[in-house]
């Protein structure tokens, strides 16, 4: 489903870096691991960083990693210093974890299973986009153990597909963790189990928060593709019916209420113009599941529309 990759022509990070710092990204795009030397920021032909090891994280507050919901947007967010500098100012604050285990609105199986655990080509799963966005490279690092924790705590084994990252993943990982040295695994969202297996599949997961492992959902709060402002794309005039779910998800999780965010096809107002589809929100089930195990202190590090209609909303728990 992917675009074909052609290693010769392809922009590597150091590149891409470069970009959006002409751009004027500055030390905004800069996220976790933004210390490190340029050598570490090389492209796919130089040494790959972090392959074959396991960076040691900073010490995490409290020794519990967050857990984080981000809203992707377009693809076209890789490329975006303004918007990618939101992301980059969000990680810089977190504690660096030790691995990043993803759930993507982008990759729907049941049951949970995992991705690559290798360093591979990305998934271009989009098509009409700009054609740089398909020459973007992200050489993280695999988890292998990561899937064999998992596992354990699942009280099953987990089923491996050799399935490189999706843009849902990739793209604001490109902003927050841009040396791409932390090594990152996608686990595949169990849409058609149903909301409470989603909340459950977070809450099997939440003992890797003491690991050193961040949990990260990517979707939308809101995102219906059928009602774009291509005209607005700084999302400055969202219509009532986004701003009513969005503010409505926002209160849910203020409360703490869990129960109601859950029962969201019967508590929310209009999921079906919010949601035509509802993958891009189920991965946030998956986050509040990992958050629930204990009273975590919610914020939210990025916050409006795009293209008027497009939550941009990000959630950190912890």
């Amino acid at each position: 489903m992917g675009h074909h990759h052609d290693h010769n022509n392809a922009l590597s990070r150091r590149a891409f870096m470069n970009a959006l710092l002409a751009a004027g990204a500055g030390v905004a795009a800069a996220g976790w691991g933004a210390a490190c030397s340029p050598k570490s920021a090389g492209g796919p032909q130089s040494e790959r960083p972090g392959e074959g090891k396991t960076p040691v994280p900073d010490s995490p507050s409290g020794g519990r990693m967050p857990v984080g919901f981000v809203g992707h947007g377009a693809p076209t967010l890789a490329i975006d210093p303004g918007k990618g500098g939101d992301l980059a100012r969000w990680s810089r604050a977190l504690p660096k974890p030790r691995a990043i285990l993803a759930l993507s609105a982008h990759w729907e199986d049941a049951p949970a299973s995992a991705g690559t655990t290798r360093v591979q080509d990305l998934m271009y799963d989009f098509y009409g986009f700009p054609e740089e966005l398909y020459q973007i490279e992200y050489p993280s690092p695999g988890a292998p153990d990561l899937v064999r924790r998992i596992g354990a705590l699942m009280g099953e084994e987990v089923t491996r597909h050799d399935r490189a990252l999706d843009h849902g993943v990739w793209v604001p990982l490109l902003h927050m963790a841009p040396q791409a040295d932390v090594p990152v695994l996608q686990l595949s969202l169990p849409s058609r189990e149903g909301p409470e297996a989603l909340f459950e599949l977070g809450r099997k997961l939440a003992p890797l928060r003491d690991e050193g492992v961040f949990i990260l959902g990517s979707g939308n709060v809101v995102h219906n593709l059928r009602r774009l402002s291509w005209h607005d794309p700084d999302g400055t005039a969202p219509p009532a019916w986004a701003s009513e779910f969005d503010g409505w998800v926002r209160e849910v999780i203020d409360q703490g209420d869990f129960d109601a965010l859950v029962d969201y096809r019967h508590k929310s107002p209009g999921l079906r113009i919010a949601h035509p589809t509802e993958e891009h929100f189920q991965p946030l089930l998956v986050a509040a599941g990992a958050a629930s195990v204990r009273r975590d202190t919610v914020s939210y590090p990025v916050e409006g529309f795009e293209y008027g209609s497009i939550s941009r909303r990000c959630v950190q728990f912890g």
